[in-house]
């Protein structure tokens, strides 16, 4: 898949994220009750913030959007996000047995990141890739 491509499947993630946790901070405001404000920061900062900058990244270093690892990156994160926010509004509901969940989630997305940040690294010499302004 090319730079092009994946740029625009982190944003099109990153813009249905923007939906979800403002509407979720908008119904939060609306009904008063506070409790999940941690998830409501995590769909912002995982969903719409990170994999903004994720695909603003990949236009940034091509050659990093064209590798296995970028591919990894972004399946490994698309689908241990929601299940870590799932898990954590879990937990703040009260449910306990939840934490493990969550716990896997995220180690998962931490192997996703660092797939990224060798993928970034690996192509970050490759002149001829690296788009210039």
């Amino acid at each position: 898949m090319d730079a092009e491509k994946l740029s625009q499947r982190w944003f099109l993630a990153a813009v249905t994220y923007f939906v979800v946790g403002i509407g979720f901070g908008v119904y939060m405001g609306a009904s008063g009750d506070h409790a999940m404000f941690t998830v409501h920061a995590h769909i912002n900062l995982l969903g719409w913030a990170s994999m903004g900058l994720t695909g603003l990244l990949y236009r940034s270093f091509p050659a990093a959007a064209l590798t296995r690892l970028a591919a990894w990156h972004f399946w490994l994160y698309q689908v241990a996000v929601p299940v870590m926010l799932f898990a954590v509004a879990a937990i703040y509901s009260g449910n306990k047995d939840a934490e493990p969940v969550a716990g896997a989630a995220s180690v998962v997305v931490f192997v996703s990141v660092l797939l990224f940040w060798w993928a970034i690294f690996s192509a970050r010499n490759d002149k001829a890739a690296i788009k210039r302004p």
